[in-house]
């Protein structure tokens, strides 16, 4: 059930409110890169979604403007949405991939550049992950989809 006001619907997230977020999506990936707990790739996080749903708290997808233009790319985000919808794991759309790649380390071993299109968060082993940083990304997800955003759309800060 959403607890909002009227003014609170038919306004849009604020920019403060954007900023915030981001900066909260900033510390849960830092905190979870330590951890082993993010999976990169479109295949890699397909996999791990079929595996165990139950253990990713968070899904990003990342696009950059060429990437709207790529029909297979669309599709398969449009299928891991439906799939984390049916699956009750929060979505984030985020539109700065070379932020996202410096969180992550974009570069698998090789040299060889990393697929940043998905990036899943999931759950420490063998426990729930309890962060006031990722309770807030949630927050805003839970807020979004009260507005009918159900893929709200999040800028990570410049670094």
């Amino acid at each position: 059930m959403c607890n909002m006001t009227l003014e609170e619907l038919s306004g849009d997230q604020t920019t403060e409110s954007m900023d915030t977020v981001g900066k909260a999506l900033e510390e849960v990936i830092s905190s979870a890169l330590p951890q082993g707990c993010i999976t990169v790739g479109v295949y890699e996080a397909a996999k791990s979604l079929n595996v165990d749903p139950d253990n990713v708290v968070l899904c990003l997808l990342a696009t950059d403007e060429e990437d709207s233009q790529d029909v297979a790319l669309q599709i398969h985000f449009t299928l891991i949405q439906a799939f984390c919808c049916e699956n009750d794991i929060n979505i984030l759309r985020v539109n700065n991939m070379r932020c996202l790649a410096e969180l992550v380390g974009g570069v698998k071993q090789g040299g060889e550049p990393m697929d940043l299109h998905c990036v899943l968060v999931t759950n420490p082993h063998g426990s729930t992950w309890k962060d006031p940083a990722l309770s807030k990304v949630n927050g805003f997800c839970k807020e979004s989809r009260c507005l009918d955003q159900w893929v709200p759309v999040i800028n990570l800060p410049e670094r």
